[in-house]
């Protein structure tokens, strides 16, 4: 099974620092909606929708991605484009800040559609914009990013696997310890540390890694109580020894889209300001 699982992240590794440095920005968009697509496949599967429901909602975000593509649309579509994309990020943020902890205090559990559906949007639109617009500033920022919650999900299985003892949520993952937060944290200090070091970063730039790996800890939690819930495993099985693509991009989806927010808060800020005004 180790021999699969790390063959499958080679492979997996190798086709996304090709697409992420090599492909021009409307196939790049073009890539991740893709991703988002079977993402909402899964999420769908998690929800327990029906089949025809399952297709459904997989075309709907489908054609909402197509609308948002960085394609060459009248001026008027473009504005509503950029103020979607906008607002879509905030409503991440609202959701992975204040409502995913509540979600996971509560163990909360629904057989709503809609707000299965939502839920499912909020995570998945968000994490796919990030993914664009972050690779429109700097693909190494991508890149950097995404490592620190890479590097956080490493270093927390090791240390949990080594000295975990104390759990941190039992009822939703029960692998996960204390430890192995801590030990998360002490690997993406070091790699902070390089980074500032390499690049003459503030060392602030910690902090925010401490949040992003915080955050991503959420994410896996969130993914997770979904998987109990549905009485499942993996969310999928498309990855060979790593399941699904929710799976892989569990800590993901609530650091990429806060990233983005931070990223544009002069935009909300300024947008604030101007409604006070």
């Amino acid at each position: 099974m180790f021999r699969v699982r790390l063959i499958t992240a080679l492979i997996l590794i190798a086709a996304f620092l090709g697409a992420l440095f090599l492909l021009p920005e409307v196939y790049w968009a073009a890539l991740m909606l893709a991703v988002a697509c079977v993402g909402a496949w899964e999420w769908s599967a998690l929800a327990g929708f029906t089949l025809p429901a399952r297709r459904a909602y997989v075309a709907l975000t489908l054609l909402a991605g197509i609308w948002l593509l960085p394609l060459p649309w009248p001026a008027t579509a473009l504005v509503w484009q950029q103020q979607i994309q906008l607002w879509t990020i905030f409503a991440a943020a609202v959701f992975w800040l204040l409502l995913a902890p509540v979600w996971l205090l509560k163990q909360y559990a629904t057989n709503n559609a809609v707000v299965m559906a939502c839920a499912g949007w909020l995570v998945l639109m968000p994490t796919w914009l990030a993914l664009d617009d972050l690779r429109r500033v700097s693909p190494l920022l991508v890149l950097a990013l995404m490592a620190t919650v890479w590097i956080a999900d490493s270093a927390a299985y090791f240390a949990g696997k080594r000295f975990g003892r104390h759990k941190l949520a039992p009822q939703i993952s029960p692998g996960k310890t204390w430890e192995g937060v801590f030990g998360a944290l002490a690997a993406v200090t070091l790699y902070g540390a390089v980074l500032c070091r390499m690049f003459h970063l503030s060392w602030w730039t910690l902090v925010g890694l401490w949040a992003l790996t915080m955050l991503s800890i959420v994410g896996d939690l969130f993914e997770s109580l979904l998987k109990r819930h549905a009485g499942v495993k993996d969310s999928g099985a498309l990855l060979p020894g790593h399941g699904g693509v929710l799976d892989r991009i569990d800590g993901l989806t609530s650091t990429l889209p806060l990233a983005a927010f931070y990223a544009y808060f002069p935009l909300y800020y300024a947008a604030l300001w101007d409604g006070q005004a």
